[in-house]
């Protein structure tokens, strides 16, 4: 088959601390696999790309005390340096090693971004983990004493909308704004509801409606228009479940996502069952094959030609009847259109 440009393998070897509620991945157990497994992985896909690019954490970076070593490792089996750490780091790790603030800045790590749902208890409950929030406290000064930004996301349905002053008070509190131009960044705060996928799916019938964006703090708003580039929150948080639904209802198109790929990423979970990271990998119906049982010549042939029930669905069934059979006409949720196309195919999807 013909080459890839660039294959990108992320490749959960320990998992994660916390069981967030709102994670897309969904509550996988941690695994326990090791460098030989990512070497496996890797050398398996290298044959079928130009370039390749290897992450040894799906949920949490650096989760593990040999995160060092794992990083050099991961630029060991990639074909090209320079790798991004990305704006991800693990609060749990920087809470508890004093010494890993300071080495994600020699990686070139200058923001990281921190998530809030409201006061200590509800972002706890969310996070999943007693002690996340004073997590958070601890970071926040070690990654500013390290010359690094953080960035602060909040998650917000009807369930937490009453604690989003609890999240301005938490970055006033902090002299958020002050502390970060003296590091030389500019602070950067947004509230969103995220993707319906994964975890928080679960939230749909607590989803954000055009009323609730009125009791979002004015400070809130104007921090998360300024971070998205946005003039309206319509242009961040969509439009009503009803108002697309009846735009899908004369839409007869169908999509191939894997066709014309010539770069790719795949999540690889602990048994070797492979993803493609527009897919949801908590649901089967996304699986690509397993590497090990399968081999990867299979699995990307499944990718590029939407083998898999979910790729299959989104190229062969038109959006209007996944409107028709997952949709509700009459929600007043509030969505933009890919995020909910997305989650009408994976309720399709979820239902065969």
């Amino acid at each position: 088959m013909k080459k890839f440009d660039k294959l990108s393998l992320v490749m959960d070897l320990l998992g994660c601390p916390n069981r967030c509620k709102h994670c897309w991945l969904g509550h996988a157990p941690n695994p326990r696999l090791g460098p030989e497994d990512l070497r496996f992985a890797a050398g398996a896909l290298r044959p079928f790309c130009r370039e390749l690019v290897v992450y040894d954490w799906t949920r949490e970076p650096d989760y593990g005390d040999d995160y060092r070593e794992k990083w050099a490792l991961c630029e060991e089996l990639s074909t090209c340096g320079g790798r991004d750490h990305f704006e991800l780091a693990s609060l749990w790790r920087v809470a508890r090693d004093e010494s890993y603030a300071p080495w994600l800045k020699t990686v070139g790590v200058d923001v990281v971004q921190i998530t809030l749902f409201g006061g200590e208890e509800t972002t706890d409950w969310f996070t999943g983990r007693r002690g996340a929030y004073q997590d958070i406290l601890t970071s926040v000064d070690r990654l500013l004493e390290a010359g690094i930004a953080p960035r602060v996301q909040a998650f917000v349905n009807k369930r937490n909308l009453g604690e989003l002053p609890a999240v301005e008070d938490f970055v006033r509190r902090l002299s958020l704004e002050e502390r970060c131009r003296d590091v030389g960044q500019e602070f950067r705060c947004f509230v969103h509801q995220g993707s319906c996928a994964g975890e928080n799916r679960r939230f749909y019938p607590e989803w954000i409606t055009p009323e609730d964006l009125e009791r979002i703090p004015p400070y809130l708003m104007e921090k998360t228009l300024e971070h998205f580039g946005a003039r309206t929150p319509q242009e961040v948080f969509g439009v009503t479940e009803a108002e697309l639904c009846r735009e899908l209802a004369e839409d007869s198109s169908v999509k191939s996502l894997g066709g014309g790929l010539t770069e790719a990423v795949l999540y690889m979970r602990a048994d070797f069952t492979a993803y493609p990271n527009f897919g949801e990998p908590s649901l089967p119906a996304w699986g690509l094959g397993n590497l090990k049982s399968d081999g990867a010549e299979a699995i990307l042939r499944n990718l590029t030609a939407d083998r898999s029930p979910a790729q299959s669905a989104r190229k062969n069934v038109p959006l209007k009847e996944l409107a028709r059979a997952c949709g509700d006409p009459t929600s007043q949720r509030l969505f933009g259109r890919e995020d909910y196309v997305e989650f009408l195919l994976n309720e399709y999807c979820g239902a065969m």
